[in-house]
């Protein structure tokens, strides 16, 4: 059993980044104000929301700065207070021109790449990825977390214009790659018999095919199919990215979008991932 490597995804940063500056300053005045596939929030509110995350990041890697914050014990109280966090930087990015948002996404983004560029990878990491089901992170997945809300906002902007530039093999199967870590903590409670597993195909642009495997009581995300497949889920590129971050939410409509052979309730366990704190 060979496990999967860890992702460097450190050189699509800038290029990413690149994407976003040249796809917004295409944009018309009211399409900056055009709703998104993110209910409460317009394509501004989302660049804002992106450049957010860069400050963010550049205070704690650049001048060892950490916002004051409540004592957090549950996961939950985790997601409510940072959705407090981003809806208070949307409200106040209110203020910002979409040329300004543009301005500092461009000089933000390089000065973020800059710094993961100077993280060892194999060390820990400042943030653990949570919806991993990790307490402790090393830095090569923490970026990879980082690469995937880049990746995700960006194609939530492009949703709104049906664009599906960056779904494709170069920017999307690194976010997918990364979002198949959440395998092993979502299937954490399933019992399954020693080596057998599940096969998850996702056809189309940036797809792939992850393998789930029971070996000595844990499950591992693979390179290699176990020597027994319980249940094989197939799913669209299109609809692996909504599902994962939630933007499909009934589950009637979930379930639609995934086709399972064999074990079905193996197999219906990845609608409940997800791949954002949320």
């Amino acid at each position: 059993m060979k496990p999967k490597s860890p992702i460097h995804t450190v050189e699509l940063f800038p290029r990413i980044n690149q994407k976003l500056i040249e796809f917004l300053q295409e944009l018309s005045t009211s399409d900056w104000n055009k709703n998104t596939i993110s209910p409460l929030w317009t394509v501004k509110d989302i660049a804002a929301h992106l450049l957010d995350g860069n400050l963010r990041r550049i205070a704690v890697h650049r001048d060892k700065y950490f916002a004051p914050a409540p004592s957090l014990i549950t996961y939950p109280e985790l997601v409510k207070y940072l959705n407090q966090l981003n809806a208070e930087w949307v409200k106040a990015s209110q203020r910002l021109s979409p040329q300004i948002i543009m301005e500092l996404l461009q000089s933000t983004g390089e000065e973020v790449y800059q710094l993961f560029k100077s993280l060892s990878p194999n060390k820990k990491s400042v943030f653990a990825v949570s919806w991993a089901g990790e307490k402790t992170s090393l830095n090569w997945f923490d970026i990879a977390r980082e690469y995937t809300e880049k990746w995700l906002h960006q194609q939530q902007i492009r949703e709104a214009f049906q664009n599906k530039e960056i779904l494709n093999t170069q920017f999307y199967h690194p976010c997918l790659d990364t979002f198949m870590r959440g395998l092993p903590h979502t299937y954490l409670e399933v019992f399954a018999p020693e080596d057998t597993g599940l096969k998850f195909l996702v056809t189309g642009p940036g797809g792939g095919t992850w393998y789930l495997w029971r070996h000595l009581d844990n499950w591992q995300i693979t390179d290699d199919a176990p020597p027994q497949i319980m249940a094989e889920v197939k799913m669209t590129s299109e609809s692996s990215w909504k599902l994962f971050s939630k933007a499909i939410k009934d589950p009637t409509q979930a379930k639609k979008n995934v086709q399972i052979t064999g074990n079905k309730e193996w197999g219906e366990k990845i609608l409940e991932m997800v791949t954002v704190m949320a």
